[in-house]
């Protein structure tokens, strides 16, 4: 049975893609399911440097013919194989982003799961992997403009027959303002993910500081994506926003809890 093809996408840079695809991917790989995670973000890969592994031949070389994709596959920590990509502006033009569909194919035939890592924007490099995934993850952060770079790339998705199976909100706050975030969005808010800082020194963050907040939410996230990947459970139907808010009172500001309680911030709110 060929495995399940999942795309980590967003339209605004550093909101958190990279990280999310390796966690979801490290955890994935603790429940005993063999991951492949694919650095497509052609432009600015970063795969292989945020995990401190070294390829001996990276997505580029395949996508330009010149290697294949068992000599790109790399070991990663937590059990994790990767294809890591170059950061180049030489490897980027001799990429064809086309060549991905036969790249992810030969992946989901060895693999449970695929997690393909994609680039910011709306170029044709990101509709690819939109769509030859099973199901898509969009990440955004609170900042408006990021989610709605989100809202635009699910417009996207929707127009070249991709399913998005819902959003997280990446670096939230006591602070952010998640019902109004969810509203913007036609689509499940799968789960809020919280800022912790000291947690994301080190990749995968799930495996270096398991008792972090950010590595709770990643599990938890995790563990309710897995029924839809294997089980056909809707993320709609099956999921309720994975939010505790525990995870924000050690979130210490200025600001005083009757103000917390009129910006609409997280706490209650899905209570």
């Amino acid at each position: 049975m060929a495995g399940y093809v999942c795309t980590i996408a967003g339209g605004k840079g550093g909101v958190g893609k990279t990280t999310t695809a390796v966690n979801l991917g490290a955890v994935l790989q603790e429940m005993d399911y063999d991951v492949a995670v694919v650095d497509a973000d052609l432009g600015m890969a970063n795969l292989g440097s945020m995990l401190s592994v070294e390829p001996d031949k990276s997505l580029h070389e395949i996508l330009a013919g010149e290697a294949a994709v068992s000599e790109a596959l790399t070991d990663a920590p937590g059990g994790l194989t990767v294809i890591p990509g170059e950061q180049s502006l030489e490897a980027f033009a001799d990429a064809d982003p086309a060549k991905l569909r036969k790249v992810i194919k030969t992946l989901r035939n060895a693999y449970d799961v695929v997690l393909i890592d994609t680039g910011a924007g709306l170029s044709h490099e990101v509709a690819v992997p939109l769509g030859l995934a099973d199901g898509i993850v969009l990440v955004t952060t609170p900042d408006d403009v990021a989610v709605g770079d989100t809202v635009k790339t699910a417009q996207l998705a929707n127009r070249i027959d991709g399913t998005v199976l819902g959003s997280i909100i990446n670096r939230a706050t006591r602070h952010t303002d998640v019902a109004a975030i969810a509203e913007q969005m036609e689509f499940p808010l799968l789960a809020v993910i919280p800022d912790d800082p000291q947690a994301t020194t080190e990749e995968p963050l799930v495996l270096n500081a398991p008792d972090s907040t950010a590595a709770d939410a990643y599990q938890r996230l995790t563990e309710a994506l897995e029924g839809v990947f294997f089980r056909g459970e809707s993320p709609e139907a099956d999921i309720e926003t994975i939010l505790d808010d525990e995870w924000f009172l050690e979130d210490t500001d200025d600001h005083s809890d009757a103000d917390d309680e009129d910006s609409g911030g997280v706490f209650g709110l899905f209570n």
